[in-house]
């Protein structure tokens, strides 16, 4: 019975250092996504907003909704991509690791 128990403390342990763990890497996740939208942003941005004002198709056919759309759809693929990067990178760092310290 006692055996059970300190088993069932140590299991409770290991959850918490993984859950722990996941929250550490979704928020290094998040930053460096939140970094990428800021880039991302900033080099659509540019060349939409000199298209409309220099090209008359663009100025004719691209209102301020239509730039806005293709500003925050550029910010928010380069969020997502790199937020689910640098999760699966992290997480699969941290696996092998646990890998080779099984093996050792």
């Amino acid at each position: 019975m006692a055996k059970n128990v300190a088993l069932e403390r140590a299991s409770l342990a290991s959850l918490d250092q993984k859950l722990a763990m996941a929250k550490k890497y979704s928020h290094e996740g998040v930053i460096a996504g939140a970094k990428a939208a800021v880039v991302a942003s900033i080099a659509a941005a540019i060349p939409t907003l000199a298209s409309v004002r220099m090209l008359p198709w663009a100025r004719a056919n691209l209102n301020p909704t239509a730039q806005a759309l293709i500003i925050s759809t550029a910010a928010g693929a380069a969020y997502f991509i790199v937020a689910d990067k640098t999760v699966l990178a992290t997480a699969r760092k941290n696996s092998f690791k646990h890998i080779s310290s099984i093996e050792a």
